[in-house]
């Protein structure tokens, strides 16, 4: 007698939830980074470096990057004042749209970009930095910056916003109906 094998369920929501968790989790990642660098919490930025106390955002990281062909356009752009906003724009917006579960193309397109300059700042693929020191790099390719942006893809590419979000409402403002793009 053959053994009498039940039916694979699979429920459409299964990954509902973690992905709604994944979505928000990385979205407060986003918001701290500005918050903290707004604010200068003592963690990342100190007080006296925070971006509302005069500070940059961007000085402190990209003036010191030592590797990479882009080593001299990093220094060049570390400070500049459109730097330091499209940096807190990027770091505010993809943040609260990740947690509000809105907007998450755009939020994936921007926040990879973001990512994928970080990347290059810090250029993986180079084991010295250009003064001749190990640069302490565990993978020449992939790197958190990489994970980040993949993960921003994912949530996009699976419409996590439904699940607590306001994807709905979002998907359905005319604003967004006549830009897919938006979604």
């Amino acid at each position: 007698m053959s053994a009498v094998h039940a039916p694979v369920r699979t429920r459409t929501g299964t990954g509902a939830v973690p992905l709604a968790v994944l979505r928000i989790v990385t979205g407060l990642l986003f918001l701290w980074a500005f918050v903290d660098k707004a604010f200068g919490l003592g963690y990342a930025t100190q007080p006296k470096n925070a971006w509302f106390s005069g500070g940059s955002p961007t000085n402190g990281f990209l003036s010191r990057v030592a590797v990479g062909p882009f080593e001299t356009l990093f220094h060049d752009i570390a400070g500049a004042w459109w730097a330091d906003l499209l940096f807190m724009a990027g770091l505010l917006a993809v943040g609260v749209a990740l947690v509000l579960g809105i907007g998450l193309r755009i939020a994936a397109v921007s926040g990879s970009l973001m990512m994928a300059f970080m990347w290059a700042a810090e250029w993986p693929p180079a084991q010295h930095t250009s003064t001749g020191e190990a640069t302490m790099s565990t993978n020449p390719l992939i790197d958190y910056h990489v994970v980040y942006a993949l993960v921003l893809i994912a949530l996009a590419a699976t419409a996590s916003g439904v699940t607590w979000g306001l994807a709905h409402w979002w998907n359905d403002l005319a604003v967004v109906k006549a830009n897919p793009w938006l979604r």
